[in-house]
């Protein structure tokens, strides 16, 4: 008896089904996250490429589902993306990763601009009025705004701010921290930024204010500062800098100051983000673990406090998601089609990143030779 056997396109579609299936996912399945497939190309590629191939498919309109940030969330909960073999360009990416440094001080200048300077319209309409482009702090917030205007409230007495200090913020976006600072504390903030569309807004932003900008690699800062703060920057420093960086902290930070770094972290120890965030999102970005972190600042500071509130990025993306698509139609011209399905793609997948904790937001305040007394936690 002859036997009819599978297409290569069947058993694609088998394993690839077989995979979801594990996570509690279905092919045209009825729940909020299970994928609707308008291309059978959709499983060969996924297989290919893994992450970037799940992210390309969906830029492509291969795919959809009602909620996108669900479904990342469950196959990263069952933990899909290491079951998916890298094959041959993944694995030249990670190994250039380990062999060069992508960080420099030209390459940092190249990395922010690419995403930072897609244009200050896209992330005033997604943003909250004050422009944070990081995880807000949702104790006892009902609304974006408010969750942001607690974080700032948060860094600000956690490094116990007072009239008159000088404050460097490493990686200052559009101001936000700076401006909130000068405003509500009354301290002078000197912001470093290595994007151009960034400091051209903050500076309009703060007008007024004693907060200044300056264009710079961290690499190059100056001078002494009563504290040092540094919001979402990290992630682009790289796994071959964090000593570097740390030694430039601990230079610009008077014996007596207080240091708050605010960072996304990795579970474990790694050397790049998966292939699609690093082509189309954020090239050459890492994130640290705390064993890395660990390394890095032994013998020049002392962790004071540690504070994990992950789980607020979550709430922070879906604000963000919303925000974004809703005022899509007022900025969908300086854009290329593609563009909203990869932002969607970027914003929802990163909030079900967070949903499955794969992936954590960390406050720490660092002093060099200690608080004498003790240091008391603010949360």
């Amino acid at each position: 008896m002859n036997r009819t056997l599978p297409s290569a396109q069947t058993k694609y579609q088998t394993l690839v089904t077989r995979l979801l299936d594990t996570a509690g996912v279905k092919i045209g399945g009825p729940n909020p996250w299970d994928i609707q497939v308008h291309n059978d190309g959709f499983y060969k590629r996924v297989l290919a490429d893994g992450e970037t191939g799940m992210g390309e498919s969906y830029m492509d309109g291969w795919w959809d589902a009602e909620r996108v940030d669900e479904l990342i969330c469950k196959i990263l909960q069952a933990d899909l993306d290491n079951k998916i073999s890298l094959h041959w360009p993944e694995l030249w990416r990670v190994t250039k990763l380990r062999l060069l440094n992508l960080q420099t001080k030209k390459m940092a200048f190249v990395n922010g601009q690419k995403h930072y300077d897609l244009g200050n319209d896209l992330f005033q309409a997604m943003l909250d009025s004050r422009m944070n482009y990081s995880c807000g702090y949702w104790k006892n917030a009902s609304c974006l705004c408010q969750a942001q205007e607690n974080k700032l409230d948060l860094i600000c007495r956690k490094l116990y701010l007072k009239p008159g200090m000088r404050v460097l913020d490493i990686g200052c976006g559009w101001g936000a921290f700076g401006k909130f600072a000068a405003e509500k504390y009354g301290v002078k903030v000197v912001g470093i930024t290595v994007s151009k569309e960034q400091m051209k807004l903050g500076q309009q932003l703060c007008g007024g204010l004693n907060v200044e900008f300056r264009m710079m690699d961290y690499r190059n800062t100056t001078g002494q500062y009563d504290r040092v703060v540094s919001v979402g920057m990290l992630e682009h420093v790289g796994y071959k800098n964090y000593r570097s960086f740390f030694e430039t902290c601990c230079r610009c930070l008077t014996d007596g100051g207080l240091f708050l770094l605010h960072t996304i972290g990795s579970n474990h120890s790694v050397r790049s983000i998966n292939g699609w965030t690093n082509k189309y999102i954020f090239p050459n970005a890492m994130l640290p673990s705390l064993s890395q972190l660990s390394v890095a600042t032994e013998g020049l500071f002392i962790a004071e406090d540690l504070h994990n509130f992950g789980t607020y990025y979550d709430d922070t993306l879906m604000a963000w998601y919303h925000n974004f698509k809703n005022n899509w139609h007022q900025i969908e011209k300086d854009y290329p089609s593609p563009f909203f399905r990869m932002w969607e793609y970027y914003l929802l997948s990163s909030a079900g990143g967070f949903r499955a904790r794969k992936m954590q937001l960390w406050q720490i305040v660092l002093s060099k030779y200690g608080v004498a007394g003790g240091y008391e936690s603010v949360r």
